[in-house]
Order: C-alpha cells, then structure tokens, then sequence
C-alpha cells in the first residue's frame, strides 16, 4: 500500500482543484474531508497545505488576477484568506475536526529558528487535536520573500515537521516523458528514485488558469522531500476524494528517497558546522540522553558560548567528554536561568514556557 506505515502525511492543495468552472468546487472539498476523517481514525497526522487565498479573494471581490499589482495581491489575499479557512472550516466541521491556520513566509521556513517556532506551533495543534491549514503568507511577503507557489512550501512544511509522506494533488496523474497535453506517445513515470536531468527535461512549465506553479515547481518540491527523507507523491487530485483512490485507481508518481526522515534529519544535525556553544551536563542528565532520552533543564550543570533557540550546540559531560550534538529549544540566556530546575518550574522563571525538554531526543545526534 503507498500510504503503509505513514505517521505524519501533508496533503497539498492547488488553486484549480477549489475552484471549478468559476464556482468553488465544495463538493470535492467535502469528498476530501471524507478521506482525511478517515486517516485520522488511523491516528496519522494530516497537515493541509494548500493555494486559494487570492482566487478566492478575486471570486468574492469579482475582480480579475491577471492585472493584480503585488500590493494589490497582499489585500485581496487578506481577503481571500478569511474565504478558504471557512472553506475549510465549514467543511471538517461535519466530521468533528477542528483546524488551526498558519501562515508562513519563505524566510519562516529557511530560518532554522523560526521554522523551530512554526513545527512547535504545529505539534501543539495535533496535540489539541487539530489539523493545521498552511498556506503561504501573501499579505507581508514581498516578491524577494516569498516563494510564489505552494508546491515547494509544502516540500519545506513535511522537512520541518518530518513527515514521511507528501500527497501533491494536482491536475495532472503523475510524472510524463513528456507534457501529455501536448504530445502524443507518452510514457507515465511510476517511480523515482533519482532526479535526473531527464526528468527534469520531462517536467512541464504549464500554468493551470489560477495556480502560479507547474511541473517544475513540483520537481523542486521533490527534490526537497527526498533529501529529508520524505516521499512525494504526485497525484490527480481534480477527481473526488482523490486520497482513498490512490490505492484503487494506483493513477500516480511516487518520488521515493534513499533514506527516511529520521535519518534525513540526524544527518542535517551532525552536518551541521555552527555549534554556537555547549550544555555541560550531570551524570543523571548523560546517562539519560545516551539511553535515548531529552534532556531536561534539571540534569544541566552549565552553559557555554552564546546561542539562541534553534541553534545547534554540544552537548557535554562535567570532564568535557562529547556525548551528542542538538538544537537547543532555549536561548544560553534563558538556559542559565532554568538549569538545575525541573521542567514544570520553567515558567515561573521565564515566565513562559517554549517545550518541556531543552533539546528534544527527536533533534539530538549522540556520539556514542
């Protein structure tokens, strides 16, 4: 089965596929809330990464998005916004499940920091049972911050989250030789194990009548889902509920990488060169990190070096011994503050809380 084993699935949806003839398609956002009700009762985690915010805005404004100057696009998709989360909304409502909406940037997503800020906001919505619904951050991006299409924002979302599986719905059934609009003769591409430079010759620079992004924004999405160990799969979403028939029809291409995000994810860590410091820690605290645990503010002994949340840094036992390497989830000067107290006493110091652990055993590298 394609989706066997998923933990954590992003689910990415164009303009075209909400909006149909000129008329928002509810009909199939209903179908595909169907098939996300029925994920969640597996227990897998389903972000919604989708496009719609300024088509939705230019069908409530009746106005047309072929002559929109950017500032122009900023407002009508502060509009559009409020028109595709109560899409969404009105829709998982009927099945009992709540939402939470996320805008982000391109710099949200590259900056290690504040991509550390958007995966914690987005682990909290899962644990108030929530799905998040992401869509890029039109109203502050300018042209140099944004990315212009949702495919690779969706690839940036499933890295920083580690999913394992990114659904890409598009218009089309999958990876061809060549255009299949245009050409005659073509093969369908099941599988991709390597991004060659055949197929990025066979991607396509077509642009659907409301999306911004063709083929080769989807080959860029892939190429960043594989090196995080997330597969990608690329899949006609235009049919209803395009999710269960995946396995029925068996109608896509699946980018598959050579490693799983776990993996993906330690190599990220340890290739990391900019350890901005290190967390000196007790016996209890080392003996607890190398039997695969967090570490915890209590077991921190010292700090050294200057470094803010989101950094990597080192982390040490009282002879300077290397244990591991992580990203910490707390400034070194909201680290000397804590140290030495346990988690729950975190917020009567700082007066608020960012996690629970210092550094997360999912962000940690161990050296033995």
């Amino acid at each position: 089965m394609i989706l066997n084993k998923s933990k954590r699935i992003v689910i990415k949806i164009g303009s075209s596929l909400l909006i149909r003839n000129n008329k928002i398609n509810s009909t199939w956002v209903n179908k595909l809330s169907d098939d996300i009700s029925k994920l969640s009762k597996y227990k897998i985690d389903i972000i919604i990464v989708t496009s719609g915010a300024i088509a939705l805005g230019c069908k409530y404004l009746k106005i047309n998005r072929k002559n929109l100057k950017l500032k122009e696009y900023q407002a009508v998709s502060a509009i559009g916004q409020i028109e595709l989360i109560n899409l969404f909304k009105k829709s998982l409502s009927k099945k009992k499940i709540k939402i939470g909406q996320i805008l982000l940037t391109l710099e949200d997503t590259e900056s290690r920091r504040r991509a550390l800020n958007a995966k914690d906001t987005i682990e909290n919505i899962f644990k108030l049972k929530g799905i998040p619904i992401v869509n890029e951050n039109d109203t502050t991006a300018t042209n140099e911050i944004r990315y212009g299409d949702n495919d690779r924002l969706a690839a940036r979302v499933a890295q920083i989250t580690s999913s394992d599986t990114l659904i890409m719905l598009s218009d089309v059934d999958g990876l061809y030789t060549k255009d299949p609009k245009k050409y005659k003769n073509v093969k369908h591409i099941k599988e991709v194990r390597t991004i060659t430079d055949n197929i990025i010759k066979s991607a396509s620079k077509s642009v659907t009548n409301y999306g911004s992004g063709g083929m080769i924004t989807k080959i860029d999405a892939a190429k960043i889902c594989m090196a995080s160990g997330c597969k990608m799969i690329l899949t006609k979403g235009s049919v209803n509920n395009p999710i269960s028939k995946l396995e029925k029809v068996g109608s896509y291409t699946v980018f598959i990488p050579s490693t799983n995000s776990y993996n993906a994810k330690k190599k990220w860590i340890l290739s990391s060169i900019k350890n901005k410091g290190s967390i000196i820690v007790d016996d209890g605290a080392g003996n607890a990190v190398i039997k695969g645990k967090s570490l915890l503010s209590v077991g921190i002994y010292e700090v050294n070096g200057k470094f803010e949340r989101g950094d990597t840094v080192t982390i040490l036992d009282k002879f300077n011994n290397k244990i591991g390497i992580g990203v910490t989830s707390y400034s070194s000067d909201e680290i000397i503050k804590i140290k030495g107290i346990k988690s729950d006493n975190i917020k009567d110091k700082l007066g608020y809380i960012s996690r629970g652990e210092v550094i997360h055993i999912d962000n940690m590298v161990l050296y033995k």
